[in-house]
């Protein structure tokens, strides 16, 4: 018996899973919440010197607060304030209509900023004057949370496949709630920057957990709605979090409002279940039945384990020594999981630097920044709807090579489209980020159904890594557009076509059971694909 018939047997996707994806769902929001949170958070608003010092008498203070900028800040080119420098002294006959042949000295700001406060209240760049010469820490701080993020992936991910799925989430609670308030209430920067690469660490493993320990309750029937379902909740957060920045503009009290949820993440974290796959492959019978038989009794199939005693399940999944512990080095220790890591590597790594290189260089759609995220998550939801037709028509390789190809011709052809037209720019980069937004979606689901159980979180926590590599990678291609302007699409477009030709020599997972072993993976046990009579039971 296999596990694929025990799941056939207890339903395969009933009631229970549904429960179980639903109690995920709660602590996934908080992902795009704080993914995409340093758009709001990190946000400069118009700003200019604060002139107070100039004032030099009761003629100043007699001075409109337009004639008071006039005369104690310079005027760009285009008209606006200078937004770093100021008059040594106040330039009356810039509103006196007196011609002043020199030119007047201009100092850097002396005494602070003055910060436009109608789209935001407060950021950190008005908080701690993140502007000018220290403009290059305001946007580190996304960097610093993302390399959190990776390092939490290779952290987390070998956590789960010692200590379980269930009590790594739990450690991946607390650890994002409690940094997560804690970069709130930052008082200075440099604790803020701490806090935000321990947000990011700790959520990290909800990322990678969630979705296998969702895909490794459901038969294979279902895995791929579950897969494609599990990834809708990042857009329609997406949709939510703009609307929820637009409300709470206050960039403490934004911060603190998206890590709420995990309140109520920690308080029904009891009744997930642990992963009776995991359990069982390492040797936990008596566990795993408790979760087979609760999962049986949720779905209306409680007759089946009523037979079935727990030493029947340690025949399930065969695995050599039931005490050996994994790591990351088993990745590279046998020749078919070194070609697996190489490739998954590569196609994680084409996937994120061109998602995020996509996002980075869309031209704007010429709207507010609420609106612009609004649109941004509203266009993913067609990919996910496209993507559950093709991955279960034509499987996971050909979907992921395609959606990778597409991605790389999209940013291609902008390099062709002229600076000048501005909508056939944006229209073609919109719809390259769609098909990178398929390219993620399925690179998930794809990922863990490659690895082995007693190794599918080390493998999905490398992966991870390797996509935090891009993430940080992304931005750092974006500057050599000084170089040459079409250099950083063109760079982009290569990794995705690269990422695209590595998917093509992973092996196809449509229909077929997800392997437990090693020795399932190295194929000394073969990989069957199960009968009509299996696909029918389940």
């Amino acid at each position: 018996m296999k596990f694929e018939n025990l799941l056939a047997e207890v339903n395969g996707f009933g009631r229970f899973q549904i429960r179980t994806i639903l109690l995920l769902v709660i602590p996934r929001m908080t992902l795009p919440f704080h993914f995409l949170l340093n758009n709001f958070i990190a946000a400069i608003p118009s700003h200019h010197c604060d002139f107070s010092s100039l004032d030099d008498g009761d003629f100043f203070r007699n001075l409109s607060e337009q004639e008071k900028l006039v005369v104690s800040i310079p005027s760009q080119q285009d008209g606006s304030p200078d937004s770093c420098q100021m008059f040594a002294k106040p330039q009356y006959h810039l509103i006196l209509n007196i011609t002043n042949s020199s030119d007047p000295l201009r100092v850097p700001c002396k005494n602070g900023w003055w910060y436009d406060n109608t789209t935001f209240k407060s950021t950190l760049a008005s908080q701690w004057d993140l502007v000018c010469d220290q403009k290059s820490m305001n946007r580190a701080t996304a960097t610093i949370f993302f390399m959190g993020v990776m390092f939490g992936a290779a952290i987390f991910g070998y956590l789960s496949d010692r200590i379980g799925r269930k009590r790594t989430l739990l450690v991946s609670y607390i650890a994002t709630t409690l940094f997560g308030f804690a970069s709130a209430f930052s008082y200075n920067f440099p604790m803020f920057v701490a806090m935000r690469f321990l947000t990011g660490l700790g959520i990290s493993g909800i990322s990678i957990v969630s979705i296998v320990l969702c895909v490794e309750w459901v038969d294979i029937k279902h895995r791929t709605y579950v897969g494609v379902l599990m990834s809708l909740d990042w857009s329609f957060s997406t949709v939510l979090l703009p609307a929820l920045a637009y409300f709470v503009n206050d960039w403490r009290s934004l911060t603190a409002t998206v890590t709420v949820p995990l309140l109520a993440a920690m308080m029904t974290w009891r009744w997930l279940p642990e992963s009776a796959r995991w359990l069982i492959s390492t040797g936990k019978v008596d566990t795993a039945h408790f979760y087979l038989h609760q999962c049986a009794t949720i779905n209306h199939r409680k007759d089946f384990m009523t037979d079935l005693k727990p030493e029947v399940l340690s025949k399930v999944i065969l695995v050599e020594d039931e005490n050996r512990k994994y790591s990351y080095v088993d990745l590279v220790k046998t020749p078919r999981m070194r070609q697996l890591a190489l490739l998954t590597g590569m196609v994680w790594f084409g996937v994120a630097c061109t998602y995020y290189g996509i996002s980075l260089n869309v031209t704007g759609f010429g709207v507010n920044i609420y609106l612009t995220q609004f649109i941004y998550g509203v266009t993913e939801v067609p990919a996910k709807a496209f993507i559950v037709f093709f991955l279960n028509k034509i499987g996971r390789r050909l979907t992921q090579v395609g959606t990778l190809v597409l991605t790389g011709l999209c940013i291609c052809c902008n390099i062709f489209i002229p600076q000048d037209q501005v909508i056939a720019r944006t229209s073609v980069g919109a719809l390259g980020k769609m098909f990178a937004e398929a390219a993620f979606t399925t690179v998930f689901l794809y990922t863990t159904e490659l690895y082995p159980t007693v190794m599918r979180q080390n493998g999905l926590g490398y992966s991870s890594f390797m996509a935090r590599i891009g993430v940080s990678v992304s931005p750092l291609m974006m500057i050599l557009e000084e170089t040459w302007i079409h250099l950083p699409n063109t760079i982009f477009s290569v990794v995705a076509f690269v990422a695209g030709l590595s998917a093509s020599f992973l092996p196809e997972t449509r229909n077929v059971r997800l392997p437990e072993t090693i020795e399932d993976v190295e194929q000394t046990r073969r990989r069957s694909i199960p009968t009509t009579e299996e696909k029918s039971a389940s």
